[in-house]
C-alpha cells in the first residue's frame, strides 16, 4: 500500500474516530441534562457507575464471544488509573457545587496545559511557537463562550484542582498504558472498567446525597426517567470507548483542545432543544475564535516539528485504529 493511501485510511479513521466521539458525547451530556433538569434525577456519581457498569457488560459479552483478545494489565496499574479516574469524577461535581460556574469553565480550560505539562515532563514532547499559539487561541475562545461570573473559596479551589489534575493524570494515563502494553481500547475497558463500576457504585449513592442531600434508592422512577436512565447508560458506552479510541490516536492534549469542539456543540444545541438564552454577540465570537484555534491547532501540529517526541522510552505498539477483533485489540458530561 502507499504512503499516500496509507496516510488517506489515518485520516479517514481519524475523523471517524473523532466524530464517534462528538456524538457520543455531545448525545449523552443533552440526555444526561433531560434527565437531571426534566426529570429531576440529578445523581450523578451513581450514574457514572451505572455508565461502567453497563461497559463492563459489554465487555464481558464481547470476550465470551472472541472479539475481544485476552490481554494482561497488572494491578496496580489498573488501580492507579482507577483513582486518576474517580477522583476526576467526583472532583468535578464537586468542584461544579462549590463554584461559580464561570471558575468551573476556568477549571476545565486549565486541563489543556497540565496535560501539555504532564507530556513534557513525562514525554519529553516539544511543542512548536504556533502549536502553543494555537492552544493560547483555543482557550481564549472557550473562555470568551462559556466563562461569566467567577468566584471561588478554599475549598472550591481545592476540589477544582483535584478534579483538573486527576483528569490529566487519568487521560495521560489512557495513552500511555495503551502503548506501554500494546493494548486497545476495548481491551483496557475491560481492565477497568469493573473496577471503576463497582467502586463508583459503592461510592456513589453516598456521595450524591452528600452533594444534593437526596437518595438515590428514594427517587421516584418511571417509565421515562428509567428510559433515559438506560439511553444514558447505552450511550455511554460509546462515550467510553471513543475516548480511548481518541486518547489512544491522538494523546491527551490534543484530545482536550479538539473536545472544545464538542462544547461549542452543545452550546448551540442547547439553545435549539432549550432555548433559555440567544446567542449573544461574545458568544458567536468566542466560538468563531475557539474554531479557528482548533483548525490552527491541527494544521500546526501536524507540521514537522509542529509536536513531537524527543525520546521513545515506550515500544511502538500497534496502529488503534478498528475495532478490537479476536486476533487485534483497539482503542472523555
Amino acid at each position: 500500500m502507499s504512503s499516500v493511501s496509507k496516510g488517506d485510511k489515518k485520516a479517514s479513521i481519524d475523523a471517524a474516530s473523532w466524530l464517534f466521539n462528538v456524538v457520543t458525547s455531545v448525545g449523552i451530556i443533552l440526555v444526561n441534562k433531560a434527565l437531571m433538569a426534566t426529570y429531576g434525577f440529578s445523581f450523578a456519581t451513581t450514574l457514572t457507575g451505572l455508565h461502567f457498569a453497563t461497559t463492563t457488560l459489554l465487555t464481558l459479552i464481547l470476550k465470551s464471544l472472541g472479539y475481544i483478545q485476552t490481554s494482561h494489565l497488572p494491578v496496580s496499574d489498573i488501580i492507579k488509573f482507577v483513582l486518576f479516574a474517580n477522583f476526576s469524577i467526583v472532583g468535578m461535581n464537586v468542584s461544579l457545587m462549590w463554584n461559580s460556574v464561570g471558575f468551573y469553565q476556568i477549571a476545565k480550560l486549565s486541563m489543556i496545559p497540565v496535560s501539555c505539562f504532564l507530556e513534557v515532563v513525562l514525554d519529553n514532547v516539544r511543542y512548536s511557537r504556533d502549536t502553543k499559539l494555537s492552544i493560547v487561541l483555543v482557550l481564549l475562545g472557550v473562555a470568551v463562550c462559556t466563562v461569566t461570573d467567577v468566584s471561588v473559596n478554599a475549598k472550591g479551589f481545592i476540589a477544582a484542582v483535584i478534579a483538573v489534575w486527576s483528569t490529566a493524570l487519568q487521560q495521560y494515563y489512557v495513552h500511555f498504558l495503551q502503548r506501554k502494553y500494546s493494548i486497545g481500547s476495548f481491551n483496557l475497558l475491560g481492565h477497568t472498567a469493573p473496577a471503576q463500576a463497582a467502586s463508583l457504585l459503592l461510592v456513589g449513592p453516598f456521595m450524591d446525597y452528600w452533594l444534593t442531600g437526596k437518595r438515590v434508592d428514594a427517587y421516584g422512577y418511571g417509565l421515562t426517567s428509567t428510559l433515559f436512565i438506560i439511553l444514558s447508560c447505552t450511550i455511554a458506552v460509546g462515550t467510553n470507548l471513543s475516548q480511548f479510541i481518541c486518547i489512544g490516536r491522538f494523546t491527551a492534549v490534543t484530545f482536550q483542545v479538539l473536545g472544545h469542539m464538542k462544547t461549542i456543540l452543545v452550546l448551540i444545541l442547547g439553545f435549539i432543544f432549550f432555548g433559555k438564552e440567544g446567542l449573544n454577540l461574545h458568544v458567536v465570537l468566542g466560538m468563531i475564535i475557539a474554531i479557528a484555534g482548533m483548525v490552527w491547532y491541527g494544521n500546526a501540529s501536524s507540521k514537522p516539528g509542529g509536536k513531537e517526541r524527543r525520546s521513545f522510552s515506550l515500544p511502538k505498539t500497534q496502529d488503534y485504529s478498528s475495532l478490537p477483533v479476536s486476533s487485534e485489540p483497539d482503542t472523555k458530561e
